[in-house]
């Protein structure tokens, strides 16, 4: 078998690797809760490469996320629910009808109007999949309340940012950056109470608090939490690094520094970070 730029050779590759007899030992055994973790990471790679802005490594990581939705499809196929073929046809379904004013006569001429378009779309498509459901005798849809369409299976600083979005959408919010403020320096005390008694679970409580508070003021001054840490994660493994390699060059290792050492060395890579900033 040849590798080709068609997706039917790649939709028969994973078809290959699934069959009971000749198939991969491995590929046969998973099912969609084993590959569910791999899911995630491929997406995780992807958003990767793009940060690193590294176009080799985001043409192939965008395979390996593509691999993962063939093979989800391919699983399903096999349980008789449905193909790839009908993933396409969902997804291109959904585009052309949540794209009127592309690909229909439509009046909604601004981002705005585009935004209000979607939502009444979206609003009319759930009611078409709690209909299916009915139809089907599911139990009832799982996104049904208001915040069900937040997935508890997003990283969790994404969750709390979407949960919060939601319930926005319906005037539970604050109405300004100021009072969430005091609202972290309120979790803050609390947290400081929780780790003076000692109490683990009340310190892992008051810390969620705590954490979920400084998303909501990252999302009224619009720095996403999730990329603000991603930032912040960048730095310290960059000045860390730079103590890594110093230490390294002066024949030192990071076993035997001190602390103090260290913190010099962090200060010196700070320093270099403001140099190049100016």
């Amino acid at each position: 078998m040849q590798p080709s730029r068609d997706i039917d050779r790649l939709i028969e590759i994973m078809a290959a690797l699934r069959q009971p007899e000749t198939g991969c030992p491995w590929d046969i055994v998973q099912t969609f809760e084993t590959i569910k973790p791999y899911t995630i990471e491929e997406a995780y790679e992807v958003a990767d490469a793009i940060e690193r802005n590294d176009m080799d490594d985001l043409c192939e990581e965008l395979g390996d996320l593509l691999l993962q939705v063939v093979f989800h499809a391919r699983m399903a196929e096999e349980r008789g629910e449905f193909d790839f073929g009908n993933v396409v046809e969902a997804v291109t379904h959904k585009m052309i009808r949540r794209h009127p004013h592309v690909f229909a006569r439509s009046d909604a001429e601004t981002p705005e109007a585009v935004k209000l378009q979607w939502d009444t779309i979206k609003q009319a498509e759930k009611q078409e999949r709690r209909e299916r459901r009915a139809k089907r005798g599911l139990p009832e849809d799982p996104l049904h309340h208001h915040l069900g369409s937040v997935q508890r299976s997003f990283p969790a600083l994404v969750e709390a940012l979407k949960l919060q979005e939601r319930a926005a959408k319906v005037g539970f919010d604050w109405s300004e950056p100021a009072p969430i403020l005091d609202k972290i320096e309120e979790e803050v005390g609390e947290l400081r109470e929780a780790l003076h008694s000692g109490d683990h679970k009340a310190v892992a409580d008051e810390l969620g608090d705590l954490i979920f508070a400084l998303v909501n003021i990252g999302r009224h001054v619009g720095a996403d939490p999730e990329m603000a840490l991603r930032g912040t994660n960048t730095k310290f493994r960059n000045r860390f690094s730079h103590i890594e390699d110093t230490l390294a060059a002066n024949g030192e290792s990071l076993e035997e520094a001190t602390l103090e050492r260290m913190e010099e060395l962090w200060q010196a890579a700070k320093g270099i970070e403001r140099q190049l900033a100016e």
